[in-house]
């Protein structure tokens, strides 16, 4: 019996990294250019429901993750969620937070607090392409 999974079925966002257990998309949320997401590519719900070696390199990929993230796009905060609720399926939100962006210091999912600041987020964004290649030269990848 196949279970319909819009993580089993589709990426989640634009695929940055694909490794064998796991995936690293941006979630190409509007307003929010640091926001990432770490998808299980097993289809499984809960973390504890992963091996001890499976639990030890997820951990290990959203703390490369978050470092890489603290480096490049330099957030107030980095936001790391493993909610699920919508889509039971085992992944996580990264996302870089600062005290300029619409929502903070409210979730990303709550009401905004201040309109966009469409130069920040340009800034924001031309700083993406260093913060992945550095997951690239740092996470293990397919061939």
């Amino acid at each position: 019996m196949s279970i319909a999974c819009a993580l089993c079925d589709a990426p989640g966002g634009r695929v940055v990294l694909q490794a064998p257990h796991w995936r690293i998309v941006h979630a190409q949320e509007a307003g929010f250019p640091a926001f990432y997401r770490l998808v299980w590519q097993q289809h499984v719900r809960e973390f504890s429901q992963l091996a001890p070696a499976d639990r030890a390199e997820c951990m290990e990929t959203l703390v490369v993750m978050e470092q890489a993230m603290l480096r490049h796009l330099q957030p107030e905060k980095v936001n790391l969620a493993a909610l699920g609720n919508a889509v039971p399926h085992l992944h996580w939100h990264v996302i870089g937070r600062y005290t300029w962006d619409s929502h903070f210091p409210g979730a990303v999912w709550a009401q905004p607090q201040r309109s966009e600041d469409p130069a920040r987020l340009q800034a924001l964004e031309a700083r993406l392409p260093a913060f992945e290649q550095e997951l690239l030269g740092a996470l293990p990848q397919r061939p």
